[in-house]
């Protein structure tokens, strides 16, 4: 019954993303051992979620091995190849996703096409201008309310209503 607890209250997902507190990390290792039918269910649940993570992975541009390894000292990049099993190919999603390549030199700094820059400053500049038309045309509609409400306030005052016949 305690079994189908675990089952129903998530906590093999819990135990197998390490989100359990300790006391019950050690309980739920303990029942896996001594559960066959726990530990199957893990196994399926890992194999699941291996599955999910494989099928939405997204691969980093090809750029990015480059430019650590530029970044390694030669001793480290030795290791790390040595350390290094080639992964079998896995097959590109029909959606690859498409990259913008980007300078990498100062961490701080992102540097694009030189072009962005003058794209920015426009949209800046064409900001500033229709915020200033806008606020030119709010003022110019809001005097001009302003006016017919002084002339309605007039004509009544010089044309009184006429009486009743």
């Amino acid at each position: 019954m305690k079994n189908y607890q675990y089952l129903s209250d998530g906590l093999l997902e819990s135990y197998m993303l390490g989100v359990l507190s300790d006391n019950d990390r050690k309980e739920a290792e303990q029942l896996i051992a001594t559960d066959p039918d726990l530990a199957m269910q893990l196994e399926e649940i890992e194999a699941g979620l291996e599955t999910y993570f494989l099928e939405n992975a997204v691969p980093p541009p090809p750029s990015i091995k480059s430019a650590l390894q530029q970044r390694l000292v030669g001793a480290e990049i030795q290791k790390w190849e040595e350390q290094t099993i080639p992964e079998p190919p896995r097959p590109e999603p029909a959606n690859a996703h498409q990259y913008i390549d980007v300078e990498v030199g100062d961490p701080t700094h992102i540097r694009v096409h030189k072009y962005w820059r003058a794209a920015f400053i426009g949209v800046f500049i064409l900001g500033k201008i229709f915020l200033a038309f806008g606020l030119y045309q709010y003022f110019k509609a809001n005097s001009l309310e302003q006016e017919i409400e002084r002339l309605k306030a007039t004509q009544q005052v010089t044309s009184p209503l006429p009486q009743g016949r």
